[in-house]
């Protein structure tokens, strides 16, 4: 399975938009750039859909008209940015390969869709996009992907995380959250299975302490959560373990991301990004 890692920055990017702070100044005078958070896995399933999904496509070379499948965590923007898909068909998109578009997610992202295309949604667009509901704890299958959504601890309306499969390869994908609600593991737990081949961990804060009411996480709650994981076999040695979704309230400089690295085993993801499991 070959992932992407097409942007790795929080809801504000690398630099901030609106932001003055040191770290932001010296961000855009290195040009250490980072997008908001969107992972592409076997070009075919995007995890979210942010605001810079066009610039994502423009960098990378991805081929969005060949996606089938797009898999929202939450309805915040920076993770679903609905109105682009008014451009997917007509005249605006032409020779695509999958004219068929599916979006799953929470009821409040289909709510999000309709309320940022309601004004421009041509009918021959939109019958080529369909949309699933998905709930925590509730197997999902579509294609040849099955998909066990989880609960995140977070400030949107019921937020998922997921645990995705195919072809006998495992990702397990853990952000946006703070620390895991326990009924999380107890579900994983009783899942089983083989350990996971990919984690990727909200590690927003980096090396900042997240509080207990946190709906992010930094670089020590991620460990808690490795501890956790391989505490019920979901996480072993040949697991690649990949911190994402840094702030800029984290100051992650190169300095501290290759100490995370080093001190603590994991993958600090950066804008392009790729690997194969």
């Amino acid at each position: 399975m070959k992932i992407q890692f097409l942007g790795t920055g929080a809801a504000e990017g690398i630099p901030a938009m609106f932001c003055n702070c040191a770290f932001c100044k010296e961000a855009k005078r290195k040009g250490l750039f980072r997008s908001r958070t969107q992972i592409l896995l076997d070009g075919e399933l995007s995890l979210d859909f942010p605001p810079d999904a066009y610039f994502h496509m423009l960098r990378s070379g991805a081929d969005f008209s060949a996606l089938k499948y797009v898999l929202i965590t939450h309805a915040h923007q920076d993770h679903f940015f609905a109105g682009d898909f008014i451009l997917h068909g007509y005249k605006f998109a032409r020779e695509m390969k999958e004219q068929e578009l599916t979006i799953l997610g929470n009821a409040e992202t289909l709510e999000v869709f309709s309320e940022s295309t309601r004004r421009e949604l041509r009918p021959e667009i939109g019958k080529h996009l369909h949309h699933a509901v998905l709930s925590p704890f509730e197997e999902a299958r579509f294609g040849d992907w099955r998909v066990y959504p989880l609960k995140a601890k977070h400030s949107s309306r019921d937020p998922l995380l997921f645990l995705l499969e195919r072809g006998g390869k495992r990702v397990l994908h853990l952000h946006d959250t703070g620390p895991l609600p326990e009924e999380d593991y107890v579900y994983l737990a009783k899942l089983g299975g083989a350990p996971v081949d990919l984690v990727t961990l909200d590690c927003t804060f980096l090396y900042d302490r997240a509080d207990e009411n946190a709906r992010h996480m930094g670089i020590y709650e991620d460990m808690e959560v490795l501890a956790r994981l391989s505490g019920i076999g979901l996480v072993d040695g040949h697991t690649q373990k990949v911190i994402s979704h840094f702030s800029h309230n984290g100051s992650p400089t190169a300095e501290k991301l290759r100490r995370a690295e080093e001190e603590y085993g994991v993958i600090a993801a950066y804008d392009g990004m790729e690997l194969e499991i």
